[in-house]
């Protein structure tokens, strides 16, 4: 007699994690006010996602919410899978939240903040002493442990808010406009902070109505404009635009005048105008296989080239280009 085969029992499909924000339909009005209107937006874990905006757009509200700090009107909002409202304990203990203006006390020093802040967070003894040892080493806050915030600058400011927003190691970090009055020294830091925070896995949404500041850090940016979100995408496509063809700024060593007769007689490519030192030409591509064929064929004829690279829109006039197309499209833009 045979043994019966094995039944091989399939274990339970893992569900993925939830996404680490998830914004349905948000809303939030004031008395003359309306803040935000029916915004949706979803952030996979570990993103870094810039939320731009003008100043009154709805940015801070809709952080706020996200924070626990507010209750929308309608819709709802969950971080790491918990609802804000009706699971408020639960999203702090995944989210660190650095406001755009903190709270200091007199006469305590940056040791003493921290310390404070770690005591009310649950840390106890030897692991309270270490986790303020490691936020502060990795803000670049060691050297100043004895120093009264009130003496901080404004750079150090925001790295004390940011360290005291870390101190629980949170999946999430909402950070409303931290760059906001910094020296350019300062946001050089603030930026390479951001990018660790990143390297680590950290999801960040960070605000700014300065578009500058979050081209290089950030993953995709989020468009909100009078509380409606009017772009969700990255930074590259952006830039791109819908163009269906590749502006070059071509330099050349001498010989300048070659570059339109060259032009004239090659395929994809159309003379633009003259610069001081060479010429933009338009690639109609933008393919990078066609672009570097260009400049390939361009070298292969003789064209003293020294300088060849793509000339890409802003994103502050992305953002302008976004806003006059719905104004184009008669979708109302203020209020």
């Amino acid at each position: 007699m045979t043994d019966s085969p094995a039944i091989l029992e399939t274990p339970d499909e893992v569900a993925p994690p939830a996404p680490a924000i998830e914004v349905s339909h948000l809303s939030r009005w004031f008395p003359g006010v309306h803040a935000v209107r029916d915004v949706s937006f979803s952030i996979a874990r570990g993103q870094v996602v810039g939320f731009v905006g003008a100043n009154g757009a709805g940015k801070t509200t809709t952080m706020r919410i996200l924070a626990t700090l507010d209750h929308p009107s309608s819709g709802e909002a969950r971080i790491c899978g918990h609802n804000v409202v009706t699971h408020p304990a639960e999203v702090r203990r995944c989210i660190g939240w650095m406001p755009d203006h903190f709270g200091t006390y007199s006469h305590m020093t940056v040791l003493e903040y921290l310390d404070f802040f770690a005591r009310a967070l649950g840390f106890k003894g030897n692991e309270r002493i270490e986790r303020i040892a490691e936020v502060m080493e990795f803000t670049d806050l060691t050297s100043l442990a004895d120093r009264l915030i009130d003496a901080l600058s404004k750079g150090m400011g925001q790295r004390l808010c940011l360290g005291r927003a870390l101190l629980h190691d949170p999946e999430v970090l909402i950070l409303d406009e931290p760059a906001a009055g910094l020296d350019p020294k300062a946001r050089v830091e603030l930026k390479h902070l951001i990018r660790l925070l990143a390297r680590e896995g950290k999801t960040v949404l960070i605000s700014s109505h300065i578009l500058s500041e979050l081209g290089e850090m950030c993953d995709t940016l989020l468009f909100i404009n009078q509380g409606r979100i009017i772009h969700y995408g990255s930074a590259e496509s952006l830039r791109r635009g819908s163009a269906a063809t590749s502006l070059v700024e071509v330099q050349l060593a001498h010989s300048v005048e070659r570059l339109a007769e060259w032009a004239s007689l090659s395929p994809h490519v159309t003379y633009r105008e003259a610069t001081k030192t060479g010429g933009r030409i338009e690639i109609d591509s933008i393919e990078g296989e066609v672009v570097a064929s260009v400049l390939r064929r361009m070298i292969q004829d003789g064209l003293p080239v020294i300088d060849f690279h793509l000339q890409e829109r802003k994103l502050e006039d992305a953002f302008i280009e976004i806003l006059g197309e719905l104004e184009a499209k008669g979708t109302p833009i203020v209020s």
